[in-house]
């Protein structure tokens, strides 16, 4: 179920079971790396390199050889990035983070994924990508408003204007899942198929439309949460993303009583093959199927604080945990140092009264 609702004053433009539209391409960044060098040989044309990958600004030499000892620049991020080779290099598309590049800096960058370094380029290129063609978004089967309704009534360019607007998203149950912000603008609408009194209602506006590769994770779940843990094992690293995305996003949406001081935990390690797996397994430890218990350390801490199901003191058995120490000891900050990701969750948990115990 979808809900069209005013920022300004709460008031529902309409309801309807259906949307048209809310999957297409997002906005994204593309970047040209000149003189592309891979490091290793992971990387085939059209690739998807990962849902974040670093680009960390190198120092050029000087003439006698050492490094420059002008501006240093801090790595940027892309995050849900796809790659493919042309003659001068590699191009890269992804959504940037708040801070991009940095303004001055068209040297060397090298790159990786967290996890491994992907290779490097003598300098890089932002590209202008074509004009997109954004897509009307349908209401399709909408129940409106009596302020739509005075609207439609209306029909003047300034009425059809709808300001701000915020679209929720309920699952099967009628749970609030999550929400999209725009501006929409009335462009059309007629009766619709879907019943009498209702209309099929058609708005332009400042609309980023969800991956379509990620199609079938918000399909299943708006079809209801998962009633069992680990539904998202048989899904891959980018996919896993997206459904921590909606973990999160449904989570913010609902009240979780703490449970006892005292309480035991288990968590299924066999999947934690990725960052995304470690938050999901961890997640449905403490809250259950589809539970959510944080997504980075920040995060981490403040569930940790209280308020998202636990409270401390307590034990978490962690089943399996050798898969996550081999896939998640070795990875790279956001400028390229090693660090372990799995020996630094164990000691955030037991830092904050979580005693783990490793099975």
């Amino acid at each position: 179920m979808y809900t069209l609702i005013s920022t300004e004053d709460g008031h529902v433009w309409g309801v309807c079971p259906e949307v048209e539209g809310l999957f297409g391409e997002p906005e994204r960044g593309t970047y040209e790396l000149l003189g592309w060098k891979p490091e290793g040989s992971w990387f085939r044309d059209g690739d998807w390199l990962g849902d974040r990958v670093w680009l960390v600004p190198e120092r050029v030499a000087n003439e006698a050889g050492e490094p420059d000892d002008g501006e240093e620049y801090d790595a940027w991020l892309l995050e849900d990035v796809e790659a493919s080779h042309t003659t001068a290099g590699l191009v890269l598309t992804g959504e940037d983070d708040d801070l991009g590049p940095p303004e001055d800096h068209r040297g060397p960058v090298r790159l990786h994924d967290g996890h491994r370094w992907l290779g490097s380029c003598r300098e890089f290129a932002a590209v202008v990508p074509e004009q997109r063609t954004d897509l009307p978004l349908v209401l399709r089967g909408l129940t409106p408003g009596e302020e739509l309704r005075r609207a439609l009534g209306k029909g003047t360019r300034r009425a059809l204007e709808l300001d701000e607007a915020e679209l929720e998203l309920r699952d099967g149950q009628g749970a609030p899942l999550t929400s999209r912000l725009m501006r929409p603008v009335v462009t059309a609408w007629e009766p619709s198929a879907l019943g009498p009194d209702l209309i099929d209602l058609t708005l332009d506006g400042d609309f980023d439309p969800l991956p379509a590769w990620a199609r079938d994770v918000w399909e299943r779940w708006l079809a209801g949460p998962p009633a069992e843990s680990g539904a998202w094992a048989v899904l891959d690293t980018r996919r896993r993303g997206a459904w921590h995305d909606l973990v999160r996003e449904r989570a913010c949406r609902r009240t979780l009583g703490d449970r006892p001081a005292g309480t035991a935990y288990e968590l299924d390690g066999r999947h934690v093959t990725d960052a995304p797996g470690l938050w999901l397994a961890l997640g449905e430890a403490v809250n259950g199927p589809g539970g959510y218990f944080g997504g980075d350390f920040q995060a981490l801490h403040e569930c940790l604080g209280g308020g998202f199901g636990l409270t401390a003191p307590a034990t978490l058995t962690w089943r399996d945990a050798g898969v996550a120490r081999a896939h998640l000891s070795r990875a790279l900050s956001p400028d390229g140092e090693p660090y372990d990701l799995f020996a630094l969750t164990v000691r955030a948990l037991e830092e904050r009264g979580m005693r783990v115990v490793l099975a």
